[in-house]
């Protein structure tokens, strides 16, 4: 990091950084960058099983494989990628991504649950790269393609999530869950060097020290109230979002489906029909059509949660259903995530790496504590208890949204 820092921009110099020329195919560029490294923190998710028996993690142990990435993710979003609105942006990028392809070679390798888990916990601590290069699409566009071009890349996001899982199956099906890891870090090589050769440097504006950057979140946070809204509408939805993948594959491979963790996959796969929404929810936006896409986003979630208690047996139907069930959720959130994302980057540009920050932040704290309320709620009471928890989330976001002042309406 501490080539990184020598980037620091100087607070004495008032020169304001250059522009940055547009560039058509960068939204492509990093849409693949950022699905395929957002990935790495979801690989884990269907096989804690096998990694926990390799590793010898007692089963009450083994949420740790999935939550302490998420963890480490969460806490960069509040310490490494404000840095974006200081540093060199494109130095940033790859010293993030160097780190994440040694740390993923060294977890191929752990052989010990500390090893493992310290290692993942640092695997979503520089994951976090991908939300300095979401915001760092704004500057490579114009301004009137900018809405497009955040959807392009949150696209590329919701595909390397939804692709994972299934990804990560198969490999380990055919090879070991060891694997899985090695090819990540190969291919954050790739990633590293295409982005060093084709990715322009960008200055962000200087006068800003690295304490007074931290200092200065909580002070947006509370005194932005459109963050806040939309950070915290798709906290609700967020978190519906991981209740449900969290209980769907104990549920599909449960005795009432008794899928094999290939046919849990598949499901999975399905599911990645959703994430071709963000161009749709992208247009709502340029009509002016937020609010009503937000409410409807959140409305889906519960019709999906609604959709797949029609699921009552193990039949190629009710499979079909929870499929249904699947593809409307990721819609509703893929789309929700562009309502988010479009609005808070319509703020201060000069604040951007941190708005997404606490944006991403908030959110992702949602998901945790879905997934947290989801295994439990399963492990008691069943798939009814999980339905109920996430159609009652984005109830809950409705409820909040109905208090906007009218003038705020159009966030």
């Amino acid at each position: 990091m501490t080539a990184v820092l020598a980037d620091a921009v100087d607070p004495a110099d008032p020169t304001p950084p250059p522009a940055i020329a547009p560039l058509a195919w960068a939204p492509w560029l990093l849409a693949v960058a950022c699905g395929v490294t957002v990935a790495n923190l979801v690989y884990a998710q269907p096989l804690t099983g096998p990694i926990g028996a390799a590793l010898g993690l007692p089963a009450a142990a083994r949420g740790l494989i999935v939550t302490l990435p998420q963890a480490g993710y969460g806490l960069s979003l509040l310490l490494i990628v404000p840095l974006a609105d200081l540093l060199e942006n494109r130095r940033l990028v790859l010293t993030l991504l160097l780190l994440e392809l040694v740390c993923l070679l060294a977890l191929s390798f752990a052989a010990r649950p500390v090893t493992f888990l310290g290692l993942a916990f640092l695997v979503g601590l520089n994951a976090a790269v991908v939300q300095v290069l979401l915001p760092y699409v704004t500057y490579l566009v114009p301004e009137a393609d900018r809405g497009r071009a955040v959807a392009t890349v949150v696209s590329g996001i919701m595909f390397g999530i939804m692709l994972a899982r299934p990804l990560s199956s198969l490999v380990a099906d055919l090879w070991s869950w060891r694997v899985m890891f090695r090819i990540s870090a190969i291919l954050m090589t790739v990633l590293a060097l295409v982005l060093r050769l084709v990715l322009p440097k960008r200055l962000p504006a200087p006068g800003l020290t690295y304490p007074t950057l931290l200092r200065s979140m909580g002070e947006i946070f509370f005194s932005t109230e459109l963050l806040r809204r939309r950070a915290l509408y798709h906290a609700c939805l967020f978190a519906a979002f991981s209740a449900f993948w969290t209980a769907a594959p104990l549920w599909l491979s449960g005795r009432q489906f008794g899928l094999s963790q290939g046919g849990v996959a598949g499901i999975a796969l399905a599911g990645v029909a959703g994430a071709l929404a963000p161009p749709l929810a992208s247009r709502l936006v340029d009509h002016g059509l937020t609010r009503h896409g937000t409410v409807a986003a959140m409305l889906l979630v519960v019709a999906a949660f609604a959709v797949s208690m029609l699921a009552r047996d193990g039949s190629s139907v009710a499979i079909g259903v929870v499929v249904l069930a699947a593809i409307i959720l990721d819609a509703a959130v893929s789309a929700n995530m562009v309502f988010g994302q479009r609005a808070i980057y319509a703020l201060a540009a000069e604040q951007r790496s941190r708005l997404n920050g606490l944006y991403m932040a908030t959110f992702f704290t949602g998901g945790a504590i879905g997934s947290a309320l989801s295994g439990w709620a399963f492990a008691r009471y069943g798939w009814g208890a999980v339905a109920l928890l996430g159609a009652g989330l984005p109830l809950l976001a409705l409820a909040y949204l109905a208090t906007e002042r009218r003038r705020d309406r159009a966030i």
